[in-house]
């Protein structure tokens, strides 16, 4: 057996805004359901790194596990290439929590919060 990807799908309260700042960063919206205008799920891509975004309410009292007030903490960590020329696009219109550095692994690393706060850290082996 091998797995090939993994695609989160992060709860939010606000698909249009949370679509409004991953096109932000380079996101596409591939698919919306039931429509674009009005969408509870949408899947968005920019490469090869896919992340589907659902609305709480859309699965209000079908999957109670579901929520922020257990957990609810989460970093993304995503790799990507030409990470110097994304951090200066993003950094102004977005809340940066730490700007590049390279860190004692090797990577150069940012990370960004969204605006459902998690975090984002995008990392490139320079």
């Amino acid at each position: 057996m091998t797995m090939e990807t993994v695609s989160p799908n992060i709860f939010v309260n606000d698909l249009h805004v949370t679509i409004e700042f991953y096109e932000t960063l380079g996101f596409t919206v591939v698919a919306a359901v039931p429509e674009p205008k009005n969408p509870i799920f949408a899947l968005m891509t920019c490469g090869s790194v896919t992340f589907m975004f659902q609305t709480f309410a859309s699965i209000e009292n079908t999957l109670p596990v579901v929520n922020r007030s257990r957990g609810g903490s989460l970093l993304l960590y995503i790799k990507t290439k030409n990470i110097r020329a994304l951090f200066e696009k993003v950094k102004d219109q977005v809340t940066v929590l730490h700007g590049l550095e390279k860190t004692f692994y090797g990577a150069t690393e940012f990370s960004i919060q969204d605006n459902n706060n998690y975090m984002l850290t995008f990392a490139e082996d320079e």
